[in-house]
């Protein structure tokens, strides 16, 4: 079972969304220094200016993250190793998933979102490559 059809049982797809949710607080949380410090502000900015958009988001962004995220995943599958070939394609995830964001905050009404989407995305790629490893536990769980 991939992603895609984890996602379609509304029954899994509440956990992977509550699982996703936890992935990304827990990335935020890990990240030090001057960009961890500005990454954890426009995280924390977001969270408190809309509570509960950080769900919203993943829930928005998640079914087509999976779509792009499959074929690295598969192809992994067919290797005999899809955890780790999606870690060692850390930059193909990376440019996957900011595909799909860059295209929904283009598309965004919210100014603060877009500023804060923009503030970030310069560094956005290495924190997502970071991300990775959680990333490929979630989807071993749930597409494995």
């Amino acid at each position: 079972m991939g992603l895609s059809d984890a996602l379609s049982d509304e029954a899994k797809k509440s956990a992977i969304i509550d699982e996703a949710v936890k992935l990304v607080d827990d990335e935020v949380a890990s990240k030090s220094g001057i960009s961890g410090f500005a990454v954890k502000n426009g995280y924390n900015a977001v969270k408190s200016i809309k509570p509960g958009f950080i769900k919203e988001a993943v829930g928005h962004l998640l079914p087509d993250m999976a779509k792009k995220l499959e074929p690295v995943w598969e192809d992994g599958v067919k290797a005999g190793n899809p955890r780790n070939h999606f870690e060692k394609n850390r930059g193909l995830v990376a440019d996957a998933m900011l595909s799909v964001s860059d295209a929904k905050v283009e598309r965004s009404k919210s100014g603060m979102v877009k500023s804060t989407y923009k503030m970030l995305r310069g560094s956005a790629k290495k924190h997502v490559e970071e991300a990775v490893p959680r990333l490929a536990g979630l989807l071993e769980k749930h597409a494995g």
